[in-house]
């Protein structure tokens, strides 16, 4: 049985609705602790936002990477499965889960920090430039996982979890650069939200951002005397 033809794995599945409700508690509940603390300034808020998100990230990777590849990201699966390194049926649990795991996530952080459970945020993030944006995170973090996970796959929770802490500071719409996290901070009235309105413009960046980075990182890949080098040289002891 090869791997394009094995069941849905619950355990796969259970490790990805984990890892992304995980993601957000951290990614929500730190943008709450970091504007408390901050004393308004929006800053320092974020700079504690940034790293704890990113610090989550990587220790969440390598918790949860050897059963599922913790994925974490629409994006990410669909590029996986677009590919043809994932079943359709996994993706489509991957997705779900995703999504499931990335709202429970919100109401975590809600809980932890004495918040309503769900609300409508009201934090305005739109324009053209917010777009373009999140097509550009979302299009270097995809580009960071395959061609890291291809030379030194070892790193690959350390380079994705530096990529996104750095992210939210050199772009505009503060790198959110998943779907899953797009629609769940969209539940959430606090430093991390987005409004529902805004949600739509940032999926169209991203998806496209995706789609681009799998090309391109196909086309880097494609056989070159200089990528069979490196690949050489990673294995060697």
């Amino acid at each position: 049985m090869t791997e394009m033809d094995q069941p849905l794995d619950a355990r796969a599945v259970v490790a990805e609705a984990m890892g992304t409700s995980f993601l957000l508690a951290a990614v929500v509940g730190s943008g709450i602790m970091g504007e408390r603390l901050a004393g308004g300034n929006v800053a320092i808020a974020l700079l504690a936002n940034s790293l704890a998100t990113g610090a989550a990230l990587a220790a969440l990777i390598l918790t949860f990477g050897p059963i599922s590849g913790a994925h974490f990201n629409p994006a990410v699966t669909m590029v996986e499965a677009m590919q043809g390194r994932l079943p359709a049926a996994r993706a489509f649990g991957y997705v779900v889960a995703q999504m499931l795991g990335a709202l429970v996530g919100v109401i975590v952080a809600h809980v932890m920090f004495s918040e309503p459970l769900l609300m409508a945020s009201t934090h305005q993030r739109s324009g053209a430039e917010q777009i373009f944006s999140e097509f550009i995170a979302t299009f270097g973090l995809i580009t960071v996982i395959a061609r890291v996970s291809r030379t030194r796959a070892s790193a690959v929770p350390f380079a994705v979890g530096a990529y996104v802490a750095a992210a939210y500071w050199f772009t505009s719409s503060t790198s959110f650069a998943n779907p899953a996290v797009t629609v769940a901070r969209a539940f959430t009235n606090t430093f991390a939200g987005i409004r529902p309105a805004d949600v739509a413009g940032f999926l169209a960046g991203q998806i496209p951002g995706a789609f681009a980075a799998m090309v391109v990182c196909r086309w880097l890949a494609s056989g070159t005397r200089a990528e069979v080098e490196i690949d050489a040289r990673v294995t060697l002891p």
